[in-house]
């Protein structure tokens, strides 16, 4: 899923016009009677569809989904304020929610709910639940790059020696949070450094998307690149274990460039359905709602409940990130501007 960048300044009312009847196209049919909420998915269709579909069985709570980036939604939400037909918001990063909950769009998720999830992947205020969990890797090609030849820090990536080998896909959100993170270890002027270092460096490997990067990459057209490791796990699936000629490392124990990502999700203080909102929210962190994702083929870490991945993944436990905290990710402006800053936005 291509991600659009989180530009405060908010579309006119006429592109928001154009843009809800897009939405409307995409949305799902819901309950023709009885209870229903509206969904306004930022995160993988197909995580969502299945997850949509065991929820309106146990609970009779028909949803309508409207499918868009992340931050397409954020801006929106923001716009639409109390007019707003969203119950819930489901991102596939921790920013965007911040970003509402900093504007005070969301509601208190109920405590129940929190207490699924370890605090640490949820709201430090409680206006969101983390749900799933992604983990930064480096993707490369086994042909061109030997493991022992891979950078050890994200930050050797800025090193001359990876020019024409290094590919971005930095319109992403999943890229935003590895900015922020080289910012609050080293300061902004070193990340604004290091991002004009590695645009020479991928300068004819900017890509639109993850999913095009990691694709890139298994072809050979590019050595190397950064992802979430769960590009490569559906580029697995997609492409079958014969034609996979690329591979995912971590960087060093503690890195900037090794980043928990959370996908979570929040009710809106808006929605005129409060209860459905809630219970759809409480669904995504049950055990139910986690083992969706635990064996479907999102290949991401449940975050509730106490499931884990059925999926061939490293173990959550045996990963070894940078310390930095949901809180201290925010709402990704910081990144934003960096990265517009690099042009590289």
């Amino acid at each position: 899923m291509r991600k659009a960048t989180r530009n405060r300044s908010l579309a006119g009312l006429a592109g928001l016009l154009a843009a809800a009847v897009v939405l409307a196209a995409c949305a799902g049919t819901g309950s023709a009677s009885g209870p229903s909420i509206t969904l306004y998915n930022g995160q993988h269709v197909q995580t969502t569809d299945a997850l949509v579909k065991a929820f309106e069985k146990q609970t009779g709570i028909g949803v309508n989904v409207r499918n868009d980036d992340e931050d397409v939604f954020a801006n929106q939400i923001v716009q639409e304020g109390s007019r707003s037909p969203a119950d819930v918001i489901y991102t596939e990063n921790s920013p965007p929610l911040e970003f509402l909950q900093e504007r005070g769009k969301l509601a208190a998720v109920d405590p129940t709910t929190l207490s699924k999830v370890a605090s640490k992947y949820s709201s430090p205020s409680g206006q969101w639940v983390g749900v799933s969990a992604r983990s930064s890797v480096m993707v490369y090609n086994t042909l061109l790059v030997k493991a022992g030849d891979l950078p050890t820090s994200v930050m050797d990536l800025a090193q001359p020696r990876w020019r024409d080998k290094l590919a971005l896909a930095p319109g992403e959100t999943d890229f935003q949070p590895i900015v922020t993170s080289i910012a609050q270890r080293y300061g902004k002027a070193a990340a604004l450094s290091w991002l004009q270092a590695v645009k020479v460096n991928a300068a004819s490997h900017i890509y639109p998307s993850n999913e095009t990067l990691t694709d890139m990459v298994n072809r050979g057209q590019v050595a190397i690149g950064v992802i979430n490791h769960y590009y490569w796990y559906r580029e697995r699936y997609t492409v079958g274990a014969a034609n996979v000629h690329s591979a995912i490392a971590y960087f060093a124990p503690g890195d900037a460039g090794w980043v928990i990502d959370v996908s979570g999700a929040a009710v809106l203080k808006s929605s005129q359905h409060q209860a459905g909102a809630q219970r759809f929210v409480a669904f995504l962190v049950s055990k139910t709602g986690e083992e969706i994702i635990a064996h479907g083929q999102s290949y991401e870490y449940p975050l509730g409940s106490g499931v884990s991945t059925a999926k061939d993944l490293r173990p959550f436990d045996t990963l070894h990130p940078s310390s930095i905290s949901v809180a201290q990710l925010g709402d990704g402006s910081e990144a934003i501007a960096l990265l517009q800053e690099a042009q590289l936005l």
